[in-house]
């Protein structure tokens, strides 16, 4: 007993030492441009995947480790380059799989940063830049919380450690699926870590219990063959922009709430949160309510939402006095734990087709789906994993449902049903993923890393 809290203290410790080169190196990452979205360059994601395999190959216990790519099963394309590595375990001891991803959401509107946004800059403990929290943060997390362990126990250890850092998770994981099936017993593990969500705050760490699932398209509307002028035809003729407005304000009652049928809703507990809380952390101005019904958490995490996120239409500095024939939009769905993401649609698709104004054609397209998730928090890994979190923050995690997706979450249940999924992450309420001034918490991503530190320890003393 006596040896075993010493390694666990000498891990601790090297955790704590660990955190400079980590964020030395995260810096690194974050100036690398990895958005693998189309259009934008895929030499910058094979950079990053390069940067990230050699950080892998510095840490000196993996048989191997590999730039791979798979192909897209829609489309036959070639994925974008994911990074794998390996290490068998010994001796009957587990075998964790540590996952997390190198590209990133793009910045949007540049002008809307208050620093660039691949130049990382730290201001008032937090370390601005895109990709910062979201997800490059979970690669350092790995690398700084291995490093840290290896420091401590040195490279003769039985613990099987494979790692796997994707490289298309912001545009959708298209080849993900495929990866897997290719990588099989590469990736297989009995317990996978998932560092790609949130904590409670800045200070308080959570286990990630339920995710919502996502269904995305991009609807098209027709209502004329051609433009016209608006002072010649309008107030007769629906152009196309009209019909769409009337279209998608169907989609939601007076409150704000999701009126769609067939849309499912979770009857879950959830912890306290009060509106106050809401404001400060989304942003949202004194004047502007909040949407929905129910407490405020039950709407994030246990009922669907719908949102516009894009839009096909003339500019502001494009407008005309033109009625438009045709036009797209983007709609995200977010679908509630316990149902189907492609039944979620299906409903959805329905009432937009009934409900087309004045005959509008309505047609579907570039469909993407996700199933939500909901953890089994029984097994002993959890177990494990709530010990290492509180004692690496000193503080109790919380259990906590995410609105967002992890759509590949699904294919790792069915690819490796016996392992146990843990979702962790190192983002903090504040952290902006996907906005402009993303940013990382320093003090919550040293207590991650030293928390996934401890949990390598605690495994390493598991035998199955």
């Amino acid at each position: 007993m006596t040896s075993e809290l010493s390694r666990r203290e000498r891990v601790r410790s090297a955790a704590d030492a660990a955190v400079p080169s980590a964020l030395a190196d995260l810096g690194a990452l974050v100036r690398i441009p990895s958005v693998a979205f189309p259009g934008f360059e895929r030499a910058e994601v094979e950079r990053s995947a390069e940067a990230v395999k050699t950080l892998v190959e510095g840490i000196g216990i993996f048989d191997t480790v590999e730039v791979k790519t798979a192909r897209v099963a829609a489309t036959g394309e070639e994925g974008m380059p994911a990074v794998l590595a390996t290490r068998r375990a010994r001796n009957g001891r587990p075998t964790i799989l540590l996952y997390a991803h190198h590209d990133v959401q793009p910045i949007g509107d540049e002008e809307l940063w208050e620093s660039p946004a691949f130049e990382p800059t730290v201001r008032n403990g937090r370390i601005y830049g895109r990709g910062a929290a979201d997800d490059k943060a979970g690669v350092m997390a790995h690398v700084g919380a291995l490093r840290a362990f290896i420091d401590a126990v040195g490279t003769d250890f039985d613990l099987g450690i494979n790692l796997f850092i994707e490289g298309e998770e912001e545009a959708g994981s298209g080849s993900f699926a495929q990866f897997l099936a290719d990588n099989a017993d590469a990736l297989r593990a009995d317990v996978i870590v998932v560092a790609d969500s949130g904590n409670w705050d800045a200070a308080t760490p959570a286990v990630t219990v339920s995710l919502r699932g996502n269904a995305r398209f991009r609807m098209h509307v027709k209502t004329l063959d051609h433009a016209s002028h608006s002072g010649m035809f309008g107030g007769a003729v629906p152009d196309a922009m009209l019909a769409t407005v009337k279209l998608l304000a169907t989609i939601w009652d007076d409150d704000g709430a999701v009126a769609v049928a067939g849309l499912h809703e979770r009857d879950a507990d959830t912890p306290e949160y009060d509106e106050a809380t809401l404001r400060d952390e989304a942003g949202i101005p004194d004047g502007v309510s909040p949407i929905g019904r129910g407490t405020i958490l039950s709407r994030i995490w246990n009922k669907p939402s719908v949102t516009v996120t894009g839009i096909d239409f003339p500019s502001v500095r494009n407008a005309s006095n033109t009625l438009t024939p045709e036009l797209s939009v983007v709609i995200s769905v977010r679908v509630a734990p316990g149902q189907r993401a492609e039944d979620a649609f299906a409903a959805v698709q329905a009432h937009l087709t009934k409900n087309a104004p004045f005959g509008a054609e309505v047609s579907f397209h570039d469909v993407d789906l996700g199933d939500a998730f909901l953890v089994d928090t029984s097994g002993w890994a959890v177990a494990q994993a709530r010990e290492a979190l509180a004692e690496g923050y000193g503080v109790s995690p919380v259990d906590i449902g995410v609105g967002g997706s992890i759509p590949f979450i699904a294919d790792l249940v069915r690819e490796f049903p016996g392992a146990q999924i843990l979702v962790t992450g190192v983002e903090d309420p504040h952290a902006r993923a996907h906005s402009p001034n993303e940013s990382l918490h320093i003090d919550t991503f040293r207590h991650a890393l030293v928390s996934e530190a401890l949990l390598l320890e605690g495994l390493e003393s598991t035998t199955l």
